[in-house]
């Protein structure tokens, strides 16, 4: 992607396929030819509809190539539990919901449907342009991002959010929701509580145009 290319940056969606329609009916017919689309993170789990929402971001990949989609530490925690590893954590955190959606439970869980499982192996954790740096959570402070770990990746808060630190370029940023998106010079957060009944936010980039449904 060049300096000037359009980007369309989506915060955590949490199973709101709904939103995530709604969203999509709204922006995506104003939007120029090659406006990338970016997602950070955290399709799944506590809300309704976390099958429906895997499946319209692959059909979305297919009919609109130029989106990526990131890795959120909710993903991470069903991986996870599907290896047998910290399964009370997944079910504490809205599991319980993704698995409902797919007409599972805990004990048939082994039975999601490869296609979204290889989704979900493969979701990188980051994503960079020339202007900005993508990812779910956050970065560490004064860590070069190739050396950064995946649990700060992941599920970093304050210690990034409330840093000056200057990464080089402007992060933008899910995982901790904000009552409005979060603005500073260069943090974008953009999780505005989808997953707790709240709306749905994304950023129109350079510009930082911000839209909400809910």
């Amino acid at each position: 992607m060049d300096k000037a290319q359009d980007i369309l940056a989506v915060g955590d969606l949490h199973g709101r396929h709904d939103l995530l329609r709604k969203l999509l009916t709204q922006v995506l017919p104003a939007q120029p030819a090659g406006t990338s689309l970016v997602f950070l993170g955290d399709y799944i789990d506590r809300g309704p509809d976390s099958q429906a929402t895997v499946e319209a971001l692959l059909d979305l990949k297919t009919s609109h190539p130029q989106t990526v989609l990131l890795m959120g530490n909710h993903e991470r925690m069903l991986l996870e539990a599907l290896e047998g590893r910290r399964l009370a954590l997944f079910l504490a955190n809205g599991g319980m919901e993704t698995l409902a959606s797919y007409g599972l439970t805990p004990e048939t869980m082994g039975n999601l449907p490869a296609r979204h499982l290889e989704f979900l192996r493969g979701l990188p954790l980051w994503h960079e342009t020339s202007e900005y740096i993508f990812v779910h959570a956050g970065l560490k402070p004064g860590v070069p991002l190739a050396s950064q770990e995946e649990r700060d990746l992941l599920w970093i808060r304050d210690e990034f959010i409330y840093s000056s630190w200057d990464f080089g370029k402007t992060v933008v940023f899910g995982h901790t929701p904000f009552a409005q998106p979060l603005q500073k010079p260069r943090h974008i957060g953009i999780d505005t509580g989808a997953g707790f009944g709240l709306g749905l936010t994304c950023v129109k980039l350079p510009e930082r145009t911000f839209i909400t449904v809910s």
